[in-house]
């Protein structure tokens, strides 16, 4: 039963935080072949620019901890995710825990392997990788000496966008697992977005700082066909996004281990962008229903008419200023893997190109990550104000997302993959490994390994504050 008066509150963290975006482009020619099919090696142009967004948060009086988004493809080797980050971490003089650096998953970006400096447009890349990490060095320091007060407020929103990818086709000898889209699946639709604020002054109203957007969908869309550097739909989504509301997008990929838009794989700009643009729409849309920053819903009154009428209204809300970091690393089997030339005899009867692109992706899949009968898989749990932050290196099923969520009670949880390393790897349901998905026989960890993840995920949650297990330090 209602009380006037009664409140419902707006999620949010008040605290400090500071804004830094730099255009992270690759030069023309640099290698840029995701795809096995490609009869091309180097990047010939540019659809939209790539970015890199670094968003710092702090408490009161507290350390900060910044997460840095990155139109990036993905890490191919260990080492190579690593010298990015740890001369970041170097430079800006944060615990490792208190660095995030998340992937877009663009498979229309540069190759980001340094071990392929000697096929075409190679090169480039070490280079790329040295200016990359240059530009984050450089936007993790303006965002931290640009810490000032502000509210970050989270609303939820839906986008049809993201569609099932696993396909069984129906072959003479028995049905194939395929990557395309499965229409008799449903597939999350959430997207949950993060409005960063200033603190209102004596001057007026607070300007934007940022709009976080955290979704789940391979981008996809391009592929061996188009032969320009592109952030995929991701794009064209911020373009629209930060056109409206005057301020950067920081895009967090969200567990799209089986996701994608149904219409792929094409070389069409006007698809990728089209994509964006419903994405755009649906973050715009969930911004429209939040009432003004650093307000919440309070019952005001009841007015009599025909009807008796209650009135809610914007009201000064206060908001959590906790921020709380938890690091720790989970782990998993390992499937039986075969060796490179059992891969290469199975493979066999590919076309070249695509058994090269395989082959290349297994060495590295076993390059710093594989060293036992288990692995250490990464996770980073934070809390920031009355939502979570819950990331790691591999490209988890959306089941983790919806699990965590679930178990947060309510409670907004980011998820994010392609965060830090090591570990870039599939993460699928065991329902894939029976049915012979490509994620579950391209990955090396065994059937449980999403489950585990999820577990640990749960209890990380559980020791912040505020929560049942939470310990005092934080």
């Amino acid at each position: 039963m209602a009380t006037l008066h009664d409140r419902v509150p707006v999620p949010a963290f008040h605290g400090l935080a500071g804004v830094a975006t730099r255009d992270v482009s690759p030069p023309v020619g640099i290698r840029a072949r995701n795809w096995g099919p490609a009869d091309w090696d180097a990047a010939e142009g540019q659809h939209r620019s790539m970015s890199l967004t670094a968003v710092a948060l702090a408490g009161a009086d507290g350390d900060p901890v910044v997460t840095m988004t990155v139109d990036g493809t993905w890490w191919r080797r260990v080492d190579d995710e690593a010298g990015v980050r740890h001369r970041v971490l170097e430079a800006l003089g944060l615990p490792a825990e208190r660095l995030l650096i998340s992937l877009s998953h663009t498979h229309a970006g540069p190759v980001l392997c340094a071990g392929d400096a000697d096929l075409p447009g190679g090169d480039l890349v070490p280079g790329y990788l040295d200016a990359l990490a240059a530009a984050a060095v450089d936007a993790g320091r303006e965002a931290l000496g640009a810490l000032r007060p502000a509210v970050l407020e989270w609303t939820t929103g839906r986008c049809a966008l993201a569609a099932d990818r696993e396909l069984l086709v129906e072959t003479p000898d028995e049905p194939r697992p395929v990557v395309g889209w499965n229409p008799e699946v449903p597939a999350d639709d959430t997207v949950l977005v993060g409005r960063l604020t200033a603190a209102a002054d004596g001057d007026g109203p607070g300007r934007p700082l940022a709009t976080i957007v955290n979704y789940a969908c391979h981008p996809t869309t391009l592929s061996w066909q188009n032969r320009l550097v592109s952030p995929d739909y991701v794009g064209a989504m911020r373009d629209l996004v930060q056109g409206a509301t005057g301020a950067p997008v920081a895009f967090l990929q969200g567990a799209s281990g089986e996701l994608a838009p149904r219409q792929q794989y094409t070389g069409d700009l006007a698809v990728a962008d089209r994509h964006g643009e419903a994405l755009g729409h649906a973050v715009l849309a969930a911004l429209a229903e939040l009432p003004p920053p650093g307000t919440s819903w309070e019952l005001t009154r009841v007015v009599e008419s025909g009807a008796p009428l209650g009135v809610w209204e914007p009201a000064p809300s206060a908001g959590s200023t906790t921020l709380a970091v938890r690091q720790e690393d989970v782990e998993l089997d390992l499937r039986p893997l075969p060796t490179i030339a059992e891969l290469e005899q199975e493979w066999a009867g590919i076309d070249p190109g695509s058994r090269e692109e395989r082959l290349r992706r297994a060495r590295n899949l076993r390059d710093g990550y594989v060293t036992g009968p288990t692995v250490r898989h990464p996770a980073w749990v934070w809390q920031v104000g009355d939502a979570i932050l819950v990331a790691h290196p591999g490209e988890a099923y959306s089941r983790l997302q919806r699990t965590v969520r679930e178990h947060a009670a309510g409670r907004p949880v980011v998820v994010a993959n392609l965060t830090n390393g090591p570990g870039f790897v599939y993460l699928p349901t065991d329902v894939a490994y029976e049915r012979g998905a490509y994620q579950a026989w391209q990955t090396p960890v065994a059937p449980g390994s999403l489950a585990r993840l999820e577990a640990h995920a749960a209890r990380l949650i559980d020791t912040l504050p505020g929560t049942p297990g939470e310990k005092e330090d934080q």
